[in-house]
């Protein structure tokens, strides 16, 4: 059996900017926010995190920052993925120097790599660096896909643990479940798919929701676990419309202005993500008033 990072809400942190670069001292408000309401992991750097528009620096800020405000409460993973394999090699090592708990690599994209080069790609990473992995399977994103035999090989290395399963396909999800068994856990990577990916025999989500409901989403996956079967469905449901308003135009656009609207400063995505637009953050403050 593989070693388990975490088991229920993970956070996909967002990431508050201001003129001067990141706003840590926003960022570790909403870390501590995290904390006190239950989240069970943070995953700093991904794609909520707007990664791909932080430089090297900010990324190392960040990662310091959020490793030095849990100090061990929770577990902190990076996200250190890439379309560059030596590349990804480098940022995965600085994230294993700055202490954090694991990893999350995402698909190479662009260059859109075959099944083969998947393998070897993963192969590599974890053969350089000693700490846990999550495999991140985003294709809506990345053009690429990680088949479930390809998830069967990867899962026969020691130090890849997990999946972050945001295909939106379940009966993949399910195939990789009936192939990997406990040598792969497997996270929802939709929010609105949790209970779904948790009655395969998942082990949680990493969530985009729980930026602004972490003890909701902790909450609804804990009553799934306690055996509380039709509390977590009308929970999962419930939540429906404000995941929904949450995605109404590309991640992270939606939470960063949730996040204003219940008392944190994350200003405004970086370009080329642009601001909410008004008559979409109208519904989606309704929708987050809504959900209690």
């Amino acid at each position: 059996m593989k070693k388990i990072l975490f088991k229920g809400c993970g956070t996909a942190i967002s990431t508050p900017f201001d003129e001067n670069g990141i706003n840590l001292k926003e960022f570790e408000k909403l870390l501590k926010f995290q904390i006190k309401n239950n989240a069970d992991a943070i995953i700093v750097c991904g794609t909520t995190g707007e990664s791909s528009t932080m430089s090297e620096k900010e990324k190392e800020e960040i990662i310091s920052c959020a490793v030095k405000t849990s100090n061990g409460k929770i577990p902190i993973i990076a996200g250190a993925g890439g379309n560059n394999t030596a590349k990804v090699i480098e940022n995965s090592k600085k994230a294993e120097q700055l202490g954090v708990d694991g990893l999350l690599i995402v698909t190479p994209y662009y260059n859109k790599c075959t099944q083969k080069g998947l393998i070897n790609h993963y192969k590599e990473i974890a053969k350089n660096v000693s700490l846990p992995i999550i495999l991140y399977n985003v294709p809506s994103r990345t053009g690429v896909n990680i088949l479930p035999q390809t998830c069967f090989e990867l899962s026969k290395i020691e130090n890849i643990v997990a999946i972050k399963e945001a295909s939106g396909n379940l009966s993949q999800v399910a195939q990789i479940a009936h192939l990997c068994g406990n040598n792969l856990n497997i996270y929802s990577g939709n929010d609105d798919q949790v209970l779904p990916v948790l009655s395969l025999g998942g082990l949680g989500v990493i969530s985009v929701l729980s930026n602004v409901k972490p003890k909701y989403t902790h909450n609804m996956i804990q009553n799934f676990f306690d055996g509380n079967i039709e509390k977590a469905i009308q929970m999962q449901l419930k939540a429906l419309p404000l995941i929904d308003s949450l995605f109404s135009e590309v991640n992270p656009i939606p939470v960063k202005s949730a996040l204003n609207h219940i008392g944190f400063n994350f200003g405004i995505p970086r370009l080329p993500l642009t601001p909410l637009s008004k008559d979409k953050e109208t519904i989606l403050i309704d929708e987050l008033n809504k959900l209690i």
